[in-house]
């Protein structure tokens, strides 16, 4: 087990400073506490990752908190999985512009 817990089901007006709070009770440590936003909007998208000081404070803090309601919602909170790999986008093909694909003939 890693050190890095994923928390869900997040209340959208949870800070990050709050967030430290809740898994620092009972003394847990906490390294790093991200709240993913989304791209466009900035706005948060209901998730974070928080980084324990130690995988005995991540297992605790998984303990400790799954299921517990805040802000009116019970937070989901388990090992963080590691990202699978994205497949690439854009790129690559064929355009049909350029080359000898249509266009300017350039007599």
């Amino acid at each position: 087990m890693g050190t890095r817990v994923y928390v869900g089901n997040l209340s959208f007006d949870t800070d990050a400073a709050q967030l430290r709070a809740l898994f620092e009770e009972g003394g847990r440590e906490v390294s790093d506490v991200k709240i993913i936003t989304d791209r466009e909007t900035g706005r948060p998208r209901g998730f974070a990752f928080v980084e324990m000081g130690s995988q005995d404070d991540a297992r605790a803090a998984i303990t400790a908190l799954n299921g517990r309601e805040i802000g009116g919602r019970a937070l989901t909170v388990n090992e963080a999985k590691e990202q699978a790999p994205r497949r690439g986008g854009g790129g690559g093909g064929g355009g049909g512009f350029g080359g000898r694909r249509g266009g300017h003939r350039g007599y």
